[in-house]
């Protein structure tokens, strides 16, 4: 038998016939069995593939149907008028229903083979995948494949189940292994590191001694995967409801730092006090996650860099003599364009970050009709959450965080009353509110020319 350091063909696949899994058609999408029907009756193979069958056997609801199939990406489109190409460095056809995908690959080969594929698959230096749009068998696609829980196909010629190298074993023991060489194959694609613990947290699964080890050495080169990709992969860690697991690994392997540099570097200097906020803003998320309640990745990410925030605020009023206003613009610029080198947060979302940040010092102006105008602010609720958040671990700030939640359920009158008590008290906390506003200079009026 093939030992799994070698790079061979995948070890003899098992087959599961229709009685010996618990897959039902039931349970998998109108539109994905469309799709698989007509490539089937048209003469290609179509396989339900990876996570979808995979999650099925672990009795999970898959989110995703993925198809992978012998007609090349031109015959699918051709097939499908519904359907349009993407992507370059893996060419997929994408079959639209409304706003229904089913994403369908061509089985892949060797990126090392020549057939007539006019875009062959290309390298860079440091062996990462550029170009991969060469086509093979299903023994070669699952070999392909990143981890074997993923080398797992469903027939619906026969609705069987088809697992290759070890997958359907590593899945009952709850393993996770990465399919041929694991230093090899994270240089191709440095994103199977995160991929690792995402599933790992996710599925409850233990990587495996060999899957791990090289982890740690080659984590650096996260820094050479695009930042617009690294943020939609950075979506799936944190916000499927197992953040806080998928932190607290992500730190084991050291790959955290190449993804969010500004947080670690704060973490590293033994800021614990920001490291409970950032554990307890993704514990926050995973709870309401899993009740079923909106969350906005804008929220998790100004959690993510409040830390390093707050230090720039700090070191430029030291060091430059700024007011805390100036300071605090400063600083966010600063922070959000260094992040976005890394992971590149997109525009409508670290709009609301600022938001979510700038609402911190206002939220501290309760006198007069500022708290009345505040509620009306479209990004108030996601500030005040922010606020609860801090509160948590910072005693001066419950208060605030009371009296704030004590006006939103107050009755009008209740609310004047609140306004005045905060006005005619000495705000600990910095209120500028309750300091006397100067009145702005009268301009002399011009004297009209005779």
């Amino acid at each position: 038998m093939l030992t799994r350091q070698q790079e061979a063909l995948p070890l003899q696949p098992v087959v599961l016939e229709r009685d010996q899994h618990g897959i039902s058609r039931r349970q998998i999408s109108e539109n994905a069995l469309k799709v698989l029907y007509r490539l089937n009756k048209s003469g290609f193979e179509a396989y339900l593939v990876g996570g979808g069958v995979r999650d099925l056997l672990l009795g999970r609801q898959p989110k995703d149907f993925d198809i992978a199939t012998s007609a090349t990406p031109e015959q699918v489109k051709q097939l499908f008028s519904n359907s349009r190409l993407v992507g370059r460095r893996f060419r997929l056809a994408h079959i639209l229903f409304g706003r229904d995908i089913i994403e369908v690959a061509t089985f892949r080969g060797h990126h090392h083979q020549v057939n007539n594929s006019k875009d062959m698959s290309s390298q860079s230096s440091q062996g990462m995948l550029l170009r991969d749009n060469v086509y093979g068998t299903i023994e070669e696609d699952a070999e392909r494949r990143d981890f074997s829980v993923n080398a797992l196909y469903y027939n619906i010629a026969d609705f069987s189940v088809v697992g290759f190298s070890n997958g359907l074993a590593d899945l009952e023991a709850r393993r996770l292994e990465l399919i041929g060489d694991p230093e090899t194959r994270y240089r191709e694609d440095p994103v199977r590191m995160i991929r690792a613990v995402r599933f790992a947290a996710k599925l409850g699964l233990t990587i495996s001694p060999r899957t791990e080890a090289p982890i740690r050495e080659l984590a650096p080169l996260l820094s050479d995967i695009p930042a617009a990709r690294l943020f939609e992969e950075t979506l799936k860690l944190l916000l499927a409801g197992y953040g806080l697991e998928t932190y607290r690994t992500l730190q084991h392997y050291g790959l955290f730092a190449p993804l969010f540099p500004e947080a670690a570097e704060v973490i590293g200097q033994g800021d614990n006090n920001y490291g409970r906020f950032l554990e307890l803003a993704l514990t926050n998320t995973d709870e309401r996650i899993a009740q079923d309640m909106r969350v906005t990745p804008a929220f998790l990410y100004a959690a993510l860099l409040w830390g390093p925030v707050e230090i720039r605020t700090q070191q430029f009023m030291h060091e430059g003599g700024l007011s805390y206003y100036d300071a605090f613009m400063m600083a966010m610029d600063e922070v959000l364009g260094r992040q976005v080198k890394s992971v590149a947060i997109p525009r409508r979302f670290s709009s609301v970050v600022r938001d979510i940040w700038m609402l911190q010092d206002r939220l501290t102006r309760r006198s007069g009709k500022r708290p009345h105008r505040l509620l009306e602010h479209p990004k108030f609720r996601a500030g005040y959450d922010f606020l609860l958040l801090r509160a948590e671990l910072n005693p001066q700030l419950k208060e605030l965080a009371e009296w704030w939640t004590e006006f939103q359920l107050a009755n009008p009158v209740d609310r004047q009353q609140l306004s005045r008590h905060a006005q005619a008290r000495h705000n600990q906390f910095g209120d500028e509110s309750s300091k006397p506003r100067k009145r702005p200079r009268r301009r002399p009026r011009k004297k009209k020319e005779v």
